[in-house]
């Protein structure tokens, strides 16, 4: 490796230790001014970031979204995203009384009546919204569900393997993004544990052209395919960060999944009517949208990424 792209790795990763010794140990006043401190100039810096935000805010309020209203409404989502880190690194140290204390969940009879009755665990389809990581933390310590979710490898890879051992300290069995993640995923689908997809990006490239806040793109076939093939629910869910200190979570009723005519065909129609209830859940808070990488074609023009996203 290149002394130049070590040192960024060396530089990355210390910064993420600090923030997360911050989260631990700083008083919650001290760590919160930090936090908005970094999202003014992550705002201020993020050029490419900053033009997403503003067209996927667009695409929910609308074309005539301007002046200092936009600006207010990035600076939120900023503000969202910055406080994304400041929570999850706090997680690995909350009390477990904590973190129960600090989560609300809207619709979780969907999600108790899956891993009562069904054979397999269900998939948790999310947007990157608020603060799933909160969740991911009730899910494995308050209720102490198994839990499996996918995440994209990150760069640099030191990155990469930073977040890894920071989900592995929550109970989360993560699954790298590859060529293996399908029957990983499915695997722990049948070992019963909740599957968490992130599911508004298709980072692959591959995924199942949809309407999506009126605009064609593509979203991942995972959520679908994997319901279509052994049976679970797929369980639109976001979790929202409130304006206390905690979260609250929403899980909406399970799609309508059926076999109806050839794979491809059911995969399009499910994959369909989950952007719609991805839609419903990004709508109820759009700056804590955190998708700051191109989305539609209409978005390739935009450069200047490569920042992991949450």
């Amino acid at each position: 490796m290149p002394l130049s792209e070590r040192l960024r790795g060396e530089i990355t990763v210390g910064a993420f230790r600090t923030g997360a010794a911050l989260g631990r140990f700083a008083p919650r006043p001290l760590g919160m001014g930090v936090t908005s401190a970094a999202a003014r100039l992550a705002r201020a810096t993020a050029t490419g970031r900053r033009e997403i935000v503003e067209r996927n805010l667009r695409r929910i309020y609308g074309p005539g979204l301007s002046g200092p209203d936009l600006s207010r409404k990035v600076q939120a989502t900023f503000d969202s995203y910055a406080r994304y880190y400041y929570d999850a690194f706090r997680l690995p140290s909350m009390e477990t009384s904590r973190i129960a204390g600090g989560i609300v969940v809207d619709g979780v009879e969907h999600l108790e009546e899956a891993m009562a009755h069904d054979a397999v665990g269900p998939v948790l389809a999310l947007p990157h919204l608020g603060g799933w990581e909160w969740a991911a933390a009730w899910i494995t310590k308050v209720r102490g569900w198994g839990l499996a979710a996918v995440v994209e490898e990150l760069d640099p890879p030191e990155l990469f393997d930073w977040f890894l051992q920071f989900r592995e300290s929550l109970g989360v069995n993560i699954i790298p993004l590859g060529a293996d993640a399908a029957a990983r995923v499915a695997a722990a689908a049948l070992d019963k544990e909740i599957v968490c997809l992130l599911s508004d990006r298709d980072i692959g490239g591959n995924g199942v052209e949809v309407e999506f806040f009126g605009e064609r793109t593509t979203l991942p076939a995972g959520p679908a395919v994997m319901a279509l093939r052994t049976g679970c629910r797929i369980l639109p869910t976001a979790v929202y960060f409130n304006e206390e200190d905690g979260v609250r979570g929403l899980v909406r009723p399970p799609l309508e999944v059926s076999r109806q005519g050839r794979l491809r065909d059911d995969v399009s129609r499910v994959t369909q009517q989950l952007a719609v209830e991805l839609e419903i859940l990004i709508r109820k808070a759009p700056e804590q949208w955190h998708l700051m990488q191109p989305n539609w074609p209409s978005d390739r023009v935009a450069s200047g990424f490569g920042v992991p996203a949450s």
